[in-house]
């Protein structure tokens, strides 16, 4: 497999300092730029960052955080992961991220997604009960504007467009776009309609449970008549010099996270027996360089995908060991994976 994409994603998670303490916002935000830097000098693909309005993330505005990293970095792709579309809007989208798209020399790309948290919606006057339409209507338009030529469009849920020219126009012709599903066969279908690369959110369970998604996927393509473009991943874990060290810098950190998350969903606390299982059995890809590597290795596999982005980072993770975790995937982990693939 020599078409091999690995990249880092990341919400923004506020980390803790060397003494317990937890950063600001504005300071966890430019440690994501640090680490970003790190993983561009490394030669990781891509770093994606995610939408959230939530307050253990810094990041509301992936593609502002994106032009900071473009003016200090050289080759690494910039990416959303995701943009909440249905409460955003679609021109202003394009807009924002075809001036990522400039200023990075072409390396912009929006990942579409729905969002898995809904505080976006209320934050910007939409109804949670609108919440398909919204997706549905919005992508139609997006991948309108992806054609870069005047629009018209129609819709019931924002004014109309009559031959409408958005700018800036990308120097390419076409900003680099994906849809970031998180299980839901309507929304596989969608992408494939639509002629879109698919990433899959694979954060709980074996990866060999999404498999039906990317034949899915491709069956739904061939029958419309598009192209199915090669899938992509992304799926938490955590690398440090060792097994041991990596799950215990982890686990109280995921812990909490999840356990916050949880409460609001109704779902019991996370068990140390759970966290353990879910890294030997499921989707969190938790460990030293050469474990990680494994793992990811034998999931590309099964899957056949052609990029996998880690979520590196996870509640008040501390900066320094967020850092490390970015230098062993970047100069240990993806060299091993490609070793491994190769064989």
């Amino acid at each position: 497999m020599t078409d091999l994409e690995f990249g880092i994603d990341t919400f923004g998670d506020v980390p803790e300092d060397d003494a317990g303490n937890l950063l600001s916002h504005a300071a966890a935000i430019r440690q994501v730029v640090d680490e970003a830097v790190l993983a561009d000098e490394l030669g990781v693909d891509v770093i994606a960052l995610g939408e959230h309005h939530r307050p253990e993330y810094s990041i509301s505005t992936p593609e502002t955080v994106l032009a900071g990293i473009a003016g200090r970095t050289s080759r690494i792709r910039l990416a959303s992961g995701v943009t909440v579309l249905s409460s955003d809007d679609p021109v202003r989208v394009f807009q924002r991220f075809s001036t990522v798209d400039a200023l990075s020399n072409g390396r912009a790309q929006v990942i579409l997604g729905r969002g898995s948290f809904t505080e976006s919606f209320p934050l910007f006057g939409y109804d949670l009960a609108d919440y398909d339409t919204l997706f549905e209507e919005k992508i139609d338009l997006f991948v309108k504007l992806l054609d870069e030529k005047p629009v018209t469009w129609h819709g019931t849920m924002r004014a109309p467009l009559e031959n409408a020219e958005v700018y800036p126009k990308t120097e390419s012709g076409r900003l680099s776009t994906w849809v970031g599903v998180g299980g839901s066969p309507q929304s596989v279908v969608r992408t494939a309609r639509y002629g879109l690369p698919l990433m899959l959110a694979i954060i709980g369970g074996p990866a060999k449970r999404f498999a039906p998604y990317i034949d899915l996927y491709r069956k739904a393509a061939e029958k419309l008549g598009t192209t199915a473009h090669p899938v992509g991943m992304h799926s938490p874990g955590f690398v440090a010099d060792t097994d041991e060290e990596a799950a215990e810098i982890l686990y109280p950190h995921y812990k909490v996270n999840r356990d916050r998350i949880g409460a609001e969903r109704g779902w019991p606390p996370v068990t140390r027996e759970q966290f353990d299982h879910e890294i030997e059995a499921g989707s969190l890809y938790v460990g030293s360089p050469e474990t990680v590597a494994r793992k990811m290795a034998a999931a590309i596999r099964t899957l056949d995908v052609r990029r996998f982005d880690l979520v590196y980072t996870h509640g008040p993770v501390p900066a320094a060991a967020r850092l490390r975790a970015v230098e062993l995937y970047g100069t240990e982990v993806v060299p091993m994976v490609k070793e491994l693939l190769a064989a």
